[in-house]
Formats: C-alpha cells, sequence, structure tokens
C-alpha cells in the first residue's frame, strides 16, 4: 500500500498494523473518519485515531481473509481526497 496517495507510513507488530495518512490541511482526522465510513460500506470495520488507520484482525483469520482486507483498504485509500 505504500506509494498510494495520502499513506506516508505502514508500521506492524505481529498482527497488528496501521496505515498513517497526511492529514487535511485544514481538517485533521477528517481523511481517517472518510476511510472508516468508505470501508464500512465496503463491510470492512477499522478502527481510526485521527488520520492512522489500525487494524488488528482476529488471531484465527485466514489467509483469504487477509487478502480480501487489504483489496478493500487499497481500494478505500485510492480514493480518498
Amino acid at each position: 500500500m505504500r506509494g498510494l496517495p495520502h499513506v506516508i507510513d505502514i508500521r506492524n507488530i505481529g498482527m497488528m498494523g496501521a496505515i498513517e495518512m497526511a492529514s487535511r490541511p485544514d481538517a485533521v482526522g477528517a481523511r481517517g473518519r472518510a476511510a472508516l465510513h468508505s470501508a464500512f460500506e465496503k463491510g470492512l470495520l477499522i478502527r481510526t485515531t485521527g488520520d492512522t488507520i489500525a487494524l488488528s484482525p482476529p488471531l484465527i483469520i485466514q489467509a483469504d481473509e487477509i487478502d480480501e482486507i487489504v483489496d478493500t483498504l487499497r481500494n478505500v485509500l485510492r480514493l480518498l481526497k
């Protein structure tokens, strides 16, 4: 997901991860809120803290489910303004 619009950092520890996005100059947290709503509309529940997406999938997650999460997030990030 590096290289997608607005993504400035990706980090993880084990299965937990975070995608930090650049804040809008006039509205800190707005991009994170937009990502939350867009992901939810696509059937994916994420947590956001400001403009950072926090991920902590269940430890019993399957590879195809991880692929689905990544694909959905990639689409969400591409559409953010």
